[in-house]
């Protein structure tokens, strides 16, 4: 979450992010259905670490069946599925793996992660990850911070995989 964090930051509300209004990394949207109410600004602006971290967890991390990866490969899909959903997380994942792109993790993807190189496996992702994002036509407004997060994320990950 530390990681996580630091790139995320905290309130914004960027005319041209279609996420809308965020704190901490997560949208308005998400938030309002978190807690079942229509939560203003002030109630996103008072977000803290520990309050979304659950949040966190149920809809990215389990969605991407974090506990089940090889540690990089978890950090590297979980930062993913914050920035552009958890199907998208496991699309590019499969289709560096050469699976049926179907956006499920299921028992043959995860078969195929636990196979590869998780070195390999992080550089690839994260190639694919910025191509993905280089095709998205917000890129010009965000995307030397995008750039910049998958290639802090694929030197982090990489250190986690190797166990240091």
């Amino acid at each position: 979450m530390r990681l996580l964090l630091r790139h995320e930051g905290g309130f914004v509300n960027h005319p041209s992010d279609p996420g809308g209004m965020t704190c901490l990394g997560i949208t308005k949207s998400v938030w309002d259905a978190h807690t079942g109410k229509d939560c203003s600004e002030a109630d996103m602006r008072a977000l803290t670490p520990e309050g979304v971290t659950p949040v966190y967890r149920m809809r990215y991390w389990d969605a991407i069946r974090g506990d089940a990866l090889p540690r990089g490969v978890d950090y590297c899909l979980f930062d993913c599925a914050v920035n552009s959903g958890p199907g998208r997380a496991v699309k590019l994942a499969q289709y560096v793996l050469h699976q049926k792109v179907d956006g499920i993790l299921g028992p043959h993807t995860l078969g195929a992660i636990n196979r590869a190189d998780a070195i390999e496996l992080i550089e690839d992702y994260s190639q694919r990850r910025l191509d993905f994002l280089k095709s998205l036509p917000t890129w010009d407004v965000f995307g030397k911070g995008w750039g910049r997060r998958v290639e802090e994320v694929e030197l982090e990950a990489k250190v986690f995989a190797r166990g240091e």
